[in-house]
Parts: structure tokens; C-alpha cells; sequence
């Protein structure tokens, strides 16, 4: 087995001073020698080396079976190695050291390794080629268990993951917020244009909303408003469908592939919904229960129009059904975009 670079004196070119001995002709230092050997196997990394010509294991150091359960007999060839390695990391990590060694780079790759027992452990193999006259002669390297780090990174991703998807919910209502809306926004839009298909938005209001903070407070408001949110969440069926609530009591919904009539359908049926919730609003100047208002945009993208337009007709619909009187959908042209009566 090749000594690593910190093991081995500098090569400076020159002889050895007085009273020094070459390392190569010093019998204690010889790779096969029983001191370098203890030295290599009291490690917890475990050491290998693979004839390249036979693809066969000369070495591997006896910590595997503590480790893998597999004996140092049982690994021959690099069948073994491959064979030993999960299903989901094999193809791709025996292409990446194949090709890495075929070049001659050392290379380091991790994957998860079968144990005798049955069970899989985080591995890296740190890879150094040896060559000899330009040719690939053998590889050398070590064997590590990286289980736990493996799991603090799945642990660190995950948390990740949630403060992501926190950043994109209302801490409210926990529905999409205004962020989330944006970025759905656009890329259906993209998708829209690509298909030739119409976007749909609704603009959705509840009604004199001021005024029930005020009778019941804010605390109450709150409920009110997570209540809403809980309504529309039960009439939204499908998956690409984003409900979001963009601040105080104004929600959106986006809806591709949705034409003008769908739309208006599934805004009729978010204000009915909110009707049957039957909340008390006596300061209401509509009804004695809560309600809403709602307005419809439709448009299939084109070279001169951009996102915002589908939602901007929306809002504009929305404030015709409040000067209508409210507790009503209105809903915008799906060509020009503006309120029709």
C-alpha cells in the first residue's frame, strides 16, 4: 500500500544527510512491512488497493468488517465493491470513478453501502491513481463512515426546507402569501404563453371587514379570516390551483388553463361557500352574516401582454361587484381585460 504524502518525507532531490537512511532502502518503511501495516489498520479509516489490470483487490484493511460485516477474503474484485453498493447510487458513482480513473485524477465519491446485516451506511472513498509510465497502474485510497455527517446534512436540508416553505405561507391563515403568489404568478404565465392557454385570476374581498374588527375585535378577526381561508382551501380542488392571501382581508386565486366561464363558476361557488359559514356580522351593511365580493380575469398571454394584466382585470372586476352592492361576482373580458357589466 502506498504511504500518503504526509507519511513520506519530502523529496527534495538530493541524497540523504549523514547518518540518514533512504526510505527506500530502510526495511521498517517498506509498504509491506508489519509497522506500516499496524500503522494503516489502528486507523478508523479503512485502507484498499485495486490492481487495475485485474480489477482485483491486493489490500483491504481488516477495519471493513467491523464496519460492513463483510471479511477483507470476501472482497476480490470490484464486483464486490459495486455489488455492495445501494441500487440508487451505483450507476453513477461507478461512471464518476471509472472515467475519474481512466484520466488519472484522484477523486473522492460517497455513497451507501450494504452491510452484511442488511442495512445501508454513508461511505467515502478517497481515491488516489497510481501511475507508472503515464498508465493507470492501481488505485489506493481509504474507506470512511460518514453516516453522521450524512445525517446532520439530511437534518440541515430538511430544515432548510421547512424555513422555506414557511417563507412562502401566510402565518396566519397558513395559506400561500403574497411571495409565493408572485413566483406562481409568473411561472404560470410562462406556461400559459408556451400552451396558448388562458389564465384565470380571482380577486376575492370580504365584506366591510373594518367594521367587524371593530365590533369583535381583532382577536376575532383573526379566527374570522383563518375561517375564510379554510372555505376557499375546500372549494379549490385542483393541485396547479394557488390560493393565497395578499394582506388584511383580500385573497387571490390563480387558476391555469381556467377560461372566463370556469372562473366565474368557481367564484360563485367561493362566495356560496362563505354564505353557509354563516359568521355573524351585525355591523354588515349586506347581511346579517358574513360575505364577500369577488371579480374574475381571464387572458391567454400574447407578445405585448405580461402577468400582472390578468390580475389588474381581476382587481378591477372586483371593484365593480363592490360598487354593484357587494356579496356578488363580477367578472373582466377575457380579450380587453375591462369590467363588462
Amino acid at each position: 500500500m502506498n504511504a500518503t504524502a504526509a507519511d513520506q518525507p519530502e523529496n527534495t532531490g538530493t541524497a540523504p544527510g549523514p547518518g540518514i537512511e533512504s526510505p527506500t532502502t530502510h526495511p521498517e518503511m517498506e509498504p509491506d512491512s508489519t509497522v506500516y501495516r499496524t500503522l494503516l489498520e489502528s486507523t478508523r479509516a479503512i485502507p484498499w488497493r485495486i490492481d487495475w489490470a485485474t480489477m482485483r483487490f491486493t489490500y483491504i484493511g481488516p477495519q471493513i468488517e467491523a464496519l460492513l460485516g463483510w471479511t477483507p477474503e470476501s472482497w476480490v474484485s470490484i464486483d464486490d465493491w459495486v455489488e455492495r453498493m445501494h441500487p440508487d447510487d451505483r450507476e453513477s458513482v461507478v461512471n464518476f470513478c471509472v472515467t475519474q480513473s481512466q484520466s488519472g485524477v484522484d477523486h473522492e465519491a460517497d455513497y451507501r453501502a450494504l452491510t452484511r446485516d442488511g442495512h445501508y451506511i454513508w461511505i467515502r472513498d478517497v481515491v488516489h491513481v497510481v501511475r507508472r509510465d503515464g498508465e493507470v497502474e492501481a488505485l489506493v485510497g481509504f474507506m470512511f463512515d460518514i453516516s453522521e455527517r450524512k445525517q446532520q446534512e439530511e437534518e440541515l436540508l430538511r430544515l432548510k426546507s421547512e424555513l422555506e416553505a414557511l417563507s412562502y405561507r401566510d402565518s396566519l391563515t397558513g395559506i400561500a402569501n403574497r411571495r409565493q403568489f408572485d413566483l406562481v404568478l409568473e411561472r404560470e404565465w410562462a406556461h400559459a404563453r408556451r400552451d396558448q392557454r388562458p389564465l384565470s385570476a380571482i380577486m376575492l374581498d370580504i365584506d366591510h371587514f373594518k367594521e367587524y374588527n371593530d365590533r369583535y375585535g381583532h382577536p376575532a378577526g383573526d379566527g374570522c379570516l383563518q375561517r375564510i381561508a379554510t372555505c376557499l382551501a375546500g372549494v379549490v380542488g385542483r393541485e396547479q390551483d394557488l390560493l393565497a392571501r395578499l394582506g388584511g382581508e383580500e385573497f387571490v386565486l390563480i387558476l391555469p388553463d381556467t377560461d372566463i366561464d370556469a372562473a366565474h363558476a368557481l367564484a360563485e361557488r367561493c362566495l356560496q361557500r362563505i354564505r353557509e359559514e354563516a359568521i355573524p356580522h351585525a355591523s354588515s351593511r349586506v347581511a346579517p352574516t358574513l360575505t364577500a365580493s369577488a371579480g374574475v380575469g381571464c387572458l391567454t398571454p400574447n407578445e405585448t401582454r405580461h402577468a400582472t394584466q390578468v390580475v389588474e382585470a381581476a382587481d378591477r372586476a372586483l371593484y365593480q361587484a363592490k360598487r354593484g352592492g357587494r356579496d356578488r361576482v363580477a367578472i373582466a373580458a377575457a380579450d380587453t381585460a375591462k369590467p363588462r357589466p
